[in-house]
């Protein structure tokens, strides 16, 4: 059966937009949902009870929007909470995780580097993942809290961002790592600087597209997908300041619909 229920996504802020863009790009008749809880954003510098008190809280409110999916389009939510949505909602949750595996698959050195937020670098999830699936490589690990500040004030340009991700990646450079985790989906936004700044040797590896084939994926298996011709429609929300978050969707995104919450 056809269901024309929007799918939700959410965020601590502007980080999850390419995954809403790859799962908009997988099912364009699809209704889409998007939610940046930027008043409580960076989730990195949070404790694990606060992230599961906003997911809990956002998961609320979507289901009050009655959406049929929940996307946590953030890896430290996910390493967090996903496990406590599932238990407690009866809707598929897709979550997001560093890509361990395609980069245990494609590292020549062994040396795998993770950019990602401190939370989800200490998170014990995250090291029962690295233990699963590293296939023996050393996955040297990197917190990058200024990154996530760089997205949401918008300096994503060679010139603005190249000093400050030199900092972070040139100490996994040095330990030998030939393929980079981008473990927090804001760094998606700087991909092309990172790949700049580490060179083309170095593979530089995200998830946005994985994760929407995964959206994609359970809604046909749950028979979830909406039936309708026509292109979906896309309302992103924010609880911060709206000209702001205009203007990060305008630079971002392009036109939408967009409101408070």
């Amino acid at each position: 059966m056809a269901d024309a229920r929007s799918i939700g996504i959410f965020d601590s802020g502007i980080g999850g937009l390419p995954i809403a863009k790859q799962v908009r790009s997988f099912m364009p008749n699809e209704n889409l949902i998007y939610l940046a809880d930027t008043l409580h954003a960076p989730y990195g510098e949070k404790t694990e009870a606060y992230i599961l008190e906003r997911s809990l809280k956002i998961t609320d409110y979507l289901l009050q929007r009655k959406v049929k999916a929940i996307v946590v389009a953030c890896n430290t939510a996910t390493l967090v909470s996903i496990k406590a949505l599932r238990e407690r909602y009866p809707i598929p949750f897709i979550g997001v995780e560093p890509g361990l595996r395609p980069a245990a698959l494609n590292t020549k050195t062994g040396v795998i580097g993770v950019l990602a937020t401190a939370k989800t670098l200490t998170s014990q999830s995250f090291h029962d993942l690295a233990q699963r699936v590293a296939m023996g490589a050393t996955v040297e690990i990197q917190p990058c809290p200024d990154l996530v500040l760089l997205v949401e004030a918008l300096k994503l340009s060679y010139e603005e961002a190249s000093a400050t991700v030199h900092a972070y990646v040139q100490p996994l450079l040095d330990k030998g790592a030939d393929t980079i985790i981008l473990g927090c989906t804001h760094f998606t936004h700087l991909k092309t600087v990172i790949q700049k700044v580490v060179g083309e040797t170095v593979n530089v590896i995200s998830t946005e597209e994985a994760v929407a084939r995964e959206v994609n994926r359970r809604l046909q298996q749950e028979n979830l997908l909406s039936a309708q011709q026509t292109p979906g429609s896309t309302l992103l929300l924010t609880n911060s300041e709206r000209s702001r978050f205009e203007q990060q969707v305008e630079t971002l995104w392009g036109e939408a619909a967009i409101d408070t919450f």
